[in-house]
């Protein structure tokens, strides 16, 4: 009765808008890290692009990624580095 009133077509469907849900979550809030996480732009240009990412949030991830999404695996991997030396100089004692 229940595989009657839920096929299994419904079901492939539904797992693949949680997971379509589930990656632009992530997309999200990688883009609002990224945002706050960089040096080369001002604190009311961080404000506003936080307000067009949280207010329009499908354009507005979508415009980030195209304006800024080329240097936002730079920002990442600098900072990876930068975790990794606070990592080695702690373990080192220094």
């Amino acid at each position: 009765m229940l595989a009657y009133d839920y096929p299994l077509l419904g079901f492939f469907w539904t797992m693949f808008i949680v997971a379509l849900w589930f990656a632009w979550l992530m997309l999200l809030f990688r883009v609002i890290a990224d945002l706050f996480r960089t040096q080369d732009i001002g604190g009311l240009s961080k404000a506003l692009w936080a307000l067009f990412v949280l207010f329009v949030p499908y354009l507005g991830v979508f415009i980030y990624l195209i304006v800024r999404g080329g240097s936002m695996s730079a920002r990442e991997h600098a900072h990876s580095e930068a975790k990794l030396q606070a990592r080695v100089r702690k373990a080192r004692g220094l």
